[in-house]
């Protein structure tokens, strides 16, 4: 039986180089692949960034354009990626309607027929992402319809909800015998034009103030194996993050939540392991407009057995660029996106295989 150790910094980075760290109450070794036969739980919950499905933007049109053949757009092994996490979950950044007007002093907003939704079934998402600020792009009626095409579609979703009670909920999901809970909140607007859900209206979760997150991710704790805390936030376009990420992140955390998700700057954003747990503060554009920037899928793993239990953080680099998203193949173009990471996160060191480690 592995027993907890206090260490010294100097002795943890060692422990890295071998491929150990500590995390909560046990001592990780994260590559190591328990056997076959003592295995009580193995799964891998993926995430990847923004997107947009709306005909009239530039994705959608260059998608049709191909013929609407989604892997002249997007890059078959990232398909398969996605397809092959027990639970795939991506930020809809945009809302499904055909109904609704634009929110009048809003430099951008996105509106997708409802029949794009089968695009996320394709791409292999089993659960999306409403907490951020265009799902209430054209309204209230658009918003009720985005969270009925997704119900018809049979794609859970968190963060927005016909009211508070429903927008705050905690989106469970069963893997084998675990249970995985996803909470999503808000704090990405400074001109707040992207409503709360009350009582009695529709609209997102905002955390500006925490106070009901918090809430929500202890009560997901009480009744789920696993905490996933899923935040839109950050400056867009910039790798800088905001102090308040920073404290709220680690909030999170000290909450009950094992992992921080976050989105929203449209670009790369740093990570951060607090307390053994990984925050990954943006996932950046997946497949979302036509700029030329750098994306990932991100996998969690999570593994226990003989009373150990294990997490491996893997970062799948790629590109987006003219309205296609590529993975990234190249070792010097994979080693280049790892490095930018690495450089820009708080505290962590990416390997040759995308496994990222305390630092």
């Amino acid at each position: 039986m592995i027993r907890t150790l206090r260490v010294t910094a100097f002795i943890l980075t060692g422990m890295v180089s071998m491929g150990l760290w500590l995390a909560g109450p046990f001592l990780l070794k994260a590559d190591a692949a328990p056997r076959p036969e003592l295995v009580e739980y193995d799964f891998t919950l993926s995430f990847a960034g923004d997107i947009n499905l709306d005909d009239s933007q530039a994705v959608m049109q260059y998608f049709h354009a191909q013929g609407d053949d989604l892997e002249k757009v997007i890059d078959p092994a990232y398909i398969r990626l996605m397809q092959s996490a027990d639970l795939m979950w991506i930020n809809n950044e945009f809302t499904y309607s055909t109904r609704g007007s634009a929110l009048p002093g809003k430099a951008y907003t996105f509106r997708a027929d409802p029949e794009n939704v089968e695009l996320l079934k394709q791409m292999g998402v089993d659960l999306v992402g409403l907490a951020n600020n265009h799902v209430y792009d054209y309204g209230k009626d658009a918003l009720l319809d985005t969270l009925t095409t997704l119900e018809e579609a049979g794609i859970p979703y968190g963060g927005a909800g016909r009211d508070l009670e429903e927008a705050s909920a905690p989106v469970y999901r069963k893997v084998g015998d675990k249970t995985i809970a996803y909470v999503a909140a808000s704090r990405a607007e400074k001109n707040k034009m992207t409503p709360q859900a009350t009582e009695t209206s529709p609209g997102i979760l905002r955390c500006y103030d925490n106070t009901l997150f918090l809430e929500k991710i202890r009560e997901a704790r009480e009744n789920a194996d696993f905490v996933i805390a899923l935040v839109h936030w950050g400056t867009e376009y910039s790798t800088q993050l905001e102090e308040v990420q920073l404290t709220t992140g680690r909030e999170y955390i000290d909450a009950g939540a094992d992992a921080v998700i976050g989105a929203h700057s449209h670009c790369l954003q740093g990570m951060e392991y607090y307390k053994g747990k990984p925050i990954v503060y943006s996932l950046g554009n997946f497949w979302f407009n036509g700029k030329t920037l750098d994306t990932m899928v991100v996998s969690l793993r999570f593994y226990g057995y003989n009373h150990s239990a294990y997490t491996r953080l893997t970062v799948y680099p790629g590109v987006q660029s003219h309205c296609v998203t590529t993975l990234a193949t190249d070792p010097e173009e994979k080693k280049r996106i790892w490095d930018l990471l690495e450089d820009i996160s708080v505290n962590v060191y990416i390997n040759s295989g995308g496994v990222v480690y305390p630092r």
